[in-house]
């Protein structure tokens, strides 16, 4: 070959060379991890993941089947929302109701009770004639209630509502005779209630809704109290277990023993069978209170009263219960009269009040 033609040729073979060295440089740049390039590129270029990202970095990280397809497991579904009950949460109820302490009252009315001029409006009217701000205690107060028209009647009047829904098949519309059947069966199923209250983690103050509200009973409940009950018959001494209990107001800390004493309570019923809850806890103090550690106080009569043993002081007197007394119609006439005399007391003059010139009308139905 001559010079010349050689010299023609050198441009040629360092052109396909030189190609030739860079398709080999790029063949072997793909073959070292051809799929984390393309998925480094995919990523780089978007911020979500396809399928076909998935399956590359499956493949890079040790799949034998290249072309086997990975399904990206999907996420589990929210749970579904549950609608609000129409009834009232009991949870949200009672956190809206409770002090800072976890303390909330309670009463527990039925149809009968929440008609015009019936005792809930009797009720309300203690507190707000009341003294010393006992009015701010209705922000804590919950009404529990036994059917839908009740509760229906609680929702015009108060904000803390709540409908203890029930399987008994007893209709707590009407007023419930003293002792019958289904007195008893609504009175068991209030105690099991006030149960569940305390396994919530709330301590209760539960009031009868026959009970008038005239200054703040709180002061008079013992801090070192583990339960704290009205009285029947005061003998004198708040912690001897001779007094006779009502349970009719009744303020209790939510504790394991007390948890333990309700239980020890509701077995009482079918222990001694047909027995008003009221008399079951007189049949178990002793024996609870003993087993348990438990500090039961009574209260005094003198401030926390009823018809059974009544408090002739106004100026002392905090709450007075129609008890020891059978049927609305009495417990209404008397208590109408209690509220009469309770405003002159509270109209009168400083001097009038200290001389003791209010006294409630006497004899009345119930009260004496």
């Amino acid at each position: 070959m001559k010079g010349g033609d050689v010299s023609s040729i050198s441009p040629l073979v360092s052109f396909v060379l030189g190609a030739a060295m860079a398709t080999v440089c790029v063949l072997f740049f793909m073959s070292a991890s051809p799929t984390r390039r393309l998925a480094d590129i995919s990523a780089f270029t978007s911020g979500n993941a396809t399928n076909d990202d998935l399956r590359l970095a499956s493949s890079d990280n040790g799949v034998a089947d290249g072309n086997a397809e990975v399904t990206a497991t999907p996420a589990p579904a929210p749970a579904p929302v549950q609608a609000p009950s129409p009834w009232g949460d009991l949870e949200e109820v009672l956190r809206r109701a409770a002090t800072k302490d976890r303390t909330v009252i309670m009463t527990q009315i039925n149809a009968a009770w929440t008609r015009p001029g019936s005792l809930l409006d009797l009720f309300f009217e203690s507190f707000r004639t009341g003294e010393g701000g006992v009015a701010r205690l209705l922000e804590h107060l919950v009404i529990v209630t036994m059917d839908p028209a009740a509760y229906q009647g609680c929702q015009a009047v108060h904000r803390h509502c709540y409908f203890l829904r029930t399987s008994s098949g007893v209709d707590y519309r009407s007023e419930k005779m003293f002792m019958s059947k289904d007195y008893l069966e609504m009175m068991w199923g209030r105690n099991r209630f006030q149960q569940t209250v305390l396994e919530l983690g709330y301590n209760f103050l539960f009031t009868d809704v026959d009970v008038m509200w005239f200054r703040d009973p709180f002061r008079h409940i013992s801090m070192a109290a583990d339960i704290a009950i009205s009285s029947d018959v005061y003998m004198g001494d708040p912690y001897s277990l001779r007094n006779f209990p009502n349970g009719g107001f009744l303020f209790v800390r939510s504790s394991a023993k007390t948890i333990d004493f309700y239980r020890a309570w509701q077995q009482g019923r079918w222990r001694f069978f047909g027995k008003h809850e009221q008399d079951v806890f007189n049949l178990i103090k002793h024996d609870m209170a003993a087993k348990l550690d438990l500090a039961i106080q009574f209260l005094d009569t003198t401030y926390i009263s009823g018809f059974c043993q009544l408090s002739k002081d106004l100026n002392k007197i905090c709450t007075l219960h129609a008890n020891c007394c059978v049927g609305l119609g009495a417990k209404l006439h008397d208590l109408r009269g209690v509220l009469d005399v309770w405003r002159n007391y509270t109209a009168g003059t400083p001097q009038d009040r200290r001389a003791g010139k209010f006294q409630w009308k006497l004899p009345g139905i119930c009260i004496h």
